[in-house]
């Protein structure tokens, strides 16, 4: 059998009885294009990591601050050379897209284009934006049909975990003194709402539907952006700050309590609340231009390699 030879029909069937997919011979043209896309996008958000975390680490209060961060790092990129292993093993040019795109061609979040200066915004990182990959990975890991990712997740979601308690018992601490307390809820004012944004489109507006179709991920856009205010929000609130959503008693849901989406100002780091929300065209068209680190994270990341072809 070759790639892709099973017809989507045959794909869907194979999928209703639980089996999983272990190769590209065992799957649908279709579900290997979803599989791809899925990952390019883990990949490249667990990669991009390195150079946004790097940056902030040097604003570590110690050297066993700074050690834990550098720890964090190597974990995430493991988990993408995890993610870009398969990638290849599906019949991609891996080298080509880590060292041939160009900078806003990447598909990680927006938020890590907007760089972390400071040790308040890196802990809050850890909270919510390793938060945020927990989510979305533990729910890969729940519901994936491709066998593979399955079995390499069972690595990922153990040290995800580790580093948003980083961020939570940072957060916890530093809590206790009003000044870092004021910097703390100055990075989670900005840092809560772009990580809203990080689940991507509102299920009504969700373009491509395959992922959970081919059981690539079980829970939708909205539902996932639920399953992260769920663990969130009650964690501000016991620590005494404040976040733009609340727990609806009657629902068991949360609400935004704030526009969303929003226009944001990158280089401020605000957001535009007077002007209300806006449409997802858009935040998408935010997205589209990158945040003002983009570039030179990414080239970050290349310039080893931009080196070597120079003197080669």
């Amino acid at each position: 059998m070759s790639r892709g030879s099973l017809s989507n029909e045959q794909m869907r069937e194979r999928i209703a009885a639980g089996r999983l997919v272990e190769g590209v011979e065992h799957a649908s043209e279709d579900y290997l294009k979803a599989l791809e896309r899925t990952l390019i996008v883990s990949a490249d958000t667990e990669l991009i990591s390195a150079p946004s975390y790097l940056g902030a680490a040097a604003s570590a209060p110690n050297a066993s601050s700074y050690m834990s961060i550098v720890s964090i790092i190597q974990d995430e990129v493991g988990h993408a050379h995890i993610a870009y292993r398969m990638l290849r093993d599906l019949g991609v040019d891996v080298d080509e897209l880590v060292y041939g795109r160009r900078p806003h061609e990447f598909k990680h979040p927006y938020a890590f284009d907007v760089p972390l200066e400071n040790w308040s915004e890196m802990i809050v990182a850890n909270a919510f934006y390793d938060r945020a990959g927990f989510v979305l990975l533990s729910d890969v890991f729940e519901h994936t049909t491709f066998a593979p990712w399955k079995r390499a997740l069972v690595k990922v979601d153990r040290e995800e975990t580790f580093h948003l308690r980083h961020g939570e018992r940072w957060i916890a601490k530093l809590s206790r003194d009003d000044d870092s307390r004021r910097d703390i809820q100055q990075a989670m004012d900005w840092m809560f709402i772009l990580t809203l944004e990080w689940f991507g489109l509102p299920d009504t507006l969700k373009r491509h539907t395959d992922q959970v179709a081919y059981g690539l991920k079980g829970k939708t856009n909205d539902e996932l952006r639920q399953t992260w205010m769920s663990a969130v929000v009650p964690f501000c609130e016991e620590h005494g700050f404040e976040v733009p959503a609340h727990r609806d008693d009657e629902t068991g849901g949360y609400v935004i309590d704030c526009a969303f989406p929003m226009d944001f100002d990158p280089e401020a780091k605000q957001w535009d609340h007077a002007k209300g929300a806006i449409t997802w065209d858009d935040v998408m068209a935010r997205w589209r231009g990158r945040g003002p680190a983009n570039e030179r994270f990414v080239t970050q990341l290349q310039r080893g390699v931009d080196q070597l072809s120079r003197a080669a």
